[in-house]
């Protein structure tokens, strides 16, 4: 039977993913690799969304993917898992990037300034547009690789860890967040600084061997308001000692502070999801089985409008935030309908099996 809230957990969290790159795209914090700030205000203080968000919902997103792929493989062999991940994660990140995700990477380094360099040749502009495409894909590599790993980790284990985290109380759910503290410290890369091996992998186990449990989604539920006064006393913490500071990097993302958080906002989010959205309607499922093509697409029309109406300066700027909102759910929307619909596209862009296709 399919979980409803973990299914609206998924494609909570992804319209989350979509909001929070508008306001990242503008952002007044000097990170970097977006547009910036586009407005005269002095401070943006709705930036203090991303503060708000960005030190869990990665982490929340690969702990439901390792509960994901533990369900997964209750129904498949282990090499049944391994093609069915690396059709739909591998394919998008490779052949896609040549068959549709290089018009990403083109905005991408537009973004960045690359276009405007008159010494880079053109084959470096093309190389460069088909790298840069992978943009919010990073997720989907990572979540490949670890997927590899988690069938050689089931062969090994034979299922004795899993049935142990079976039983896990609440006390050892609260004391995990040293284990995340010390994943966050380690295999970082120093450049591009989403990938964060430690700190991720650490939660697809988790999501695999603690949270794809029933018994344990209970204690979730039961202590959810313990969790959530925790996360919320965090947040308003690392706001307010933090706002203003590059929230994406090094020293911050590696503080007690961002990391204790992180994992109090994705038990908060767990539990909470699990007590009060535990249902299924029309539009939740319309939602969920929309989350993956959105999350694909959505950073196609934010950073399109950054870069061809905001840039250039055709509208305030309260009306560049508004048309990339639009943009991120319209475009991903509209490109998903049609994509999911075209031969050899479906399949290299979004994953999307033939077998699926027959069915369909």
């Amino acid at each position: 039977m399919r979980k409803s809230y973990l299914d609206n957990l998924k494609w909570v969290t992804v319209v989350l993913v979509v909001l929070y790159h508008v306001i990242y795209m503008y952002n007044g914090e000097g990170v970097q690799g977006v547009l910036g700030k586009i407005t005269d205000l002095d401070v943006q203080y709705y930036d203090v969304f991303q503060y708000i968000v960005y030190p869990w919902f990665m982490l929340l997103m690969f702990i439901v993917s390792g509960v994901s792929a533990r369900y997964a493989m209750d129904k498949q062999t282990g090499k049944e898992f391994i093609r069915s991940r690396t059709t739909k994660l591998l394919v998008p990140v490779t052949i896609g990037l040549f068959a549709f995700q290089f018009i990403q990477g083109y905005i991408n380094i537009q973004l960045s300034g690359v276009t405007d360099n008159p010494d880079m040749p053109l084959i470096g502009k093309i190389v460069a547009s088909i790298l840069s495409g992978i943009g919010v894909l990073w997720y989907v590599q990572m979540l490949w690789l670890f997927s590899l790993v988690i069938v050689l980790i089931k062969k090994i284990d034979k299922d004795r860890l899993w049935n142990v985290c079976r039983k896990t109380p609440v006390w050892v759910l609260l004391l995990m967040g040293v284990l995340v503290y010390g994943a966050g410290q380690i295999l970082n890369t120093p450049v591009i600084v989403c990938y964060r091996f430690g700190l991720y992998f650490l939660g697809f186990l988790l999501g695999y061997f603690v949270f794809s449990h029933d018994e344990v989604i209970e204690v979730t539920k039961r202590f959810f308001w313990l969790f959530a006064v925790i996360a919320a006393g965090l947040c308003v913490a690392f706001c307010i000692i933090y706002f203003g500071e590059n929230y994406a990097d090094n020293p911050v993302y590696r503080t007690p502070l961002f990391l204790f958080y992180a994992w109090f906002g994705s038990l908060a989010m767990i539990g909470g999801f699990a007590r009060f959205f535990d249902f299924s309607n029309e539009f939740t499922k319309w939602m969920s089985t929309r989350s993956w093509g959105l999350y694909v697409f959505h950073y196609l029309g934010i950073s399109a409008v950054a870069v061809y109406i905001a840039k250039p300066g055709l509208v305030p700027a309260w009306a560049c935030y508004l048309l990339s909102t639009a943009a991120g759910f319209g475009l991903a929307y509209l490109l998903n309908l049609v994509i999911s619909r075209l031969p050899f596209f479906r399949w290299a862009v979004l994953g999307i099996s033939k077998k699926k296709n027959r069915k369909a």
